[in-house]
């Protein structure tokens, strides 16, 4: 199964911040849509990600004025990503080896969509369904033994 698989089930929705927006504008947005990041776009290109670890650093560093830091300011800048074609086995290995929860998806440089650590468990609890579910039909339907041995 491939990231583009995990894409075309999930939907491609994506939830954005402009940067020039506070961090109170970032967690509405984030727990009105029950979201864990948001897609920094700025001039119709991502700038940066935005992920409740950033939210909750920015709360602890910022004291009692936390909702007027800018979005700019506690983004990640450039974040890693990921291209559609990856294996969901290589995937999942990226993300626990660089620790991240949400990971952009982009292709030739454009943003296809966000994976979350969430979606790809998802996407492997189905698979691992049906593949249990096609060797329990074929094990039901083996043939009789012919000729009795």
């Amino acid at each position: 199964m491939q990231v583009s698989e995990i894409l075309a089930v999930k939907g491609q929705v994506l939830f954005t911040i402009a940067p020039s927006k506070t961090l109170a504008d970032a967690l509405g947005i984030m727990t009105e849509q029950d979201v864990g990041s948001l897609v920094v776009f700025d001039a119709g290109r991502m700038a940066g990600m935005l992920t409740f670890r950033e939210v909750f650093q920015a709360v602890r560093n910022s004291g009692a004025k936390w909702e007027t830091v800018p979005v700019s300011q506690i983004m990640v800048n450039e974040p890693v990503s990921v291209g559609p074609e990856m294996e969901v086995d290589e995937l999942r290995g990226f993300m626990v080896e660089h620790h991240m929860r949400y990971l952009p998806v982009m292709d030739s440089g454009t943003l296809m969509g966000v994976i979350s650590f969430h979606d790809v468990a998802r996407a492997v609890l189905e698979e691992q369904g049906f593949e249990n579910r096609m060797l329990k039909a074929y094990i039901r339907d083996w043939p009789a033994e012919v000729g009795g041995t």
